[in-house]
């Protein structure tokens, strides 16, 4: 197979930009068009200088002249849904690592995937130090009964809890088997200072500058803590398991929801 081509939606976004120097460094990928609304040129150079691009606010008609064979989007909800649909109408495989993603988003992206065929990965975090860490998390979570996830962003994020956290907390459930058990406070001199709970896990939101993305898993026992943290200092995190599911998903038929399939941390190695 020749390179795979990528057209890269929300190409002028921080995200999208490290998706393109991505592009640029690895020799089996090919960045053939980019996608922004906030797109005023018809052209973009790419982050290392080499060539530019064509770039466009329509993906549609991107899509129609290009024939990517992979769409990669880190926006936001809305306009990822809008681009997921229109990419499996042609027959484009889509790399997603948008948050907040609603569990009816996730359902629609697995209908319109499985009925076109079409491959996809969609992942709320392709760092992977987080991936590892929900798989920790998920083993050490059947030996506890009381956890807490302490999740820390940038103040430009807009979501909270994060994808990753709300992600941790489920697969943390789903390998414990039942809900964690969660203490409220008898009496909160401040609303919400025990923060959000998810099946017995507590959920915390910092959001504030000097930070990019960064989860702490607490999980408590009698005489014990144990800790699991993440810290991402620069989008160049994800960008190893970006173009690793660039190159997996033109393999895929079918939506896949985490990076353990590629990396090869099913079920029966948790």
């Amino acid at each position: 197979m020749g390179k795979i081509n990528v057209l890269v939606h929300g190409a002028l976004g921080k995200m999208g930009q490290e998706v393109l120097r991505a592009l640029c460094r690895d020799p089996e990928l090919e960045a053939v068009a980019g996608v922004d609304l906030k797109a005023n040129d018809k052209e973009l150079i790419l982050p290392d200088g080499s060539r530019s691009i064509p770039l466009s606010t329509d993906l549609e008609s991107t899509l129609e002249r290009y024939h990517p064979d992979v769409l990669v989007d880190f926006t936001a909800a809305k306009a990822t849904m809008a681009a997921v649909r229109t990419a499996v109408k042609h027959n484009v495989r889509l790399v997603i690592g948008t948050t907040g993603l609603s569990t009816t988003d996730l359902d629609e992206i697995k209908s319109l995937c499985q009925s076109r065929g079409v491959g996809a990965v969609v992942a709320p975090n392709f760092s992977l130090a987080a991936v590892v860490m929900i798989h920790l998390a998920k083993m050490a979570a059947r030996f506890f009964d009381y956890a807490e996830i302490i999740e820390m962003h940038h103040e430009q994020k807009v979501d909270a809890p994060s994808g990753t956290a709300i992600a941790t907390a489920r697969e943390m459930v789903s390998s414990r088997g039942k809900a964690f058990l969660h203490t409220s406070a008898t009496h909160e001199s401040i609303a919400s200072s025990r923060g959000g709970e998810l099946d017995g896990v507590a959920l915390h939101s910092v959001r504030l500058p000097g930070m990019l993305a960064h989860q702490e898993v607490i999980l408590g026992a009698p005489g014990q803590t144990l800790r699991i943290r993440l810290d991402q200092i620069n989008r160049e995190a994800f960008m190893p398991c970006v173009t690793l599911a660039i190159k997996k998903v033109v393999e895929f038929n079918e939506a896949v929801f985490s990076l353990n399939q590629l990396l090869g941390l099913e079920e029966g190695n948790c």
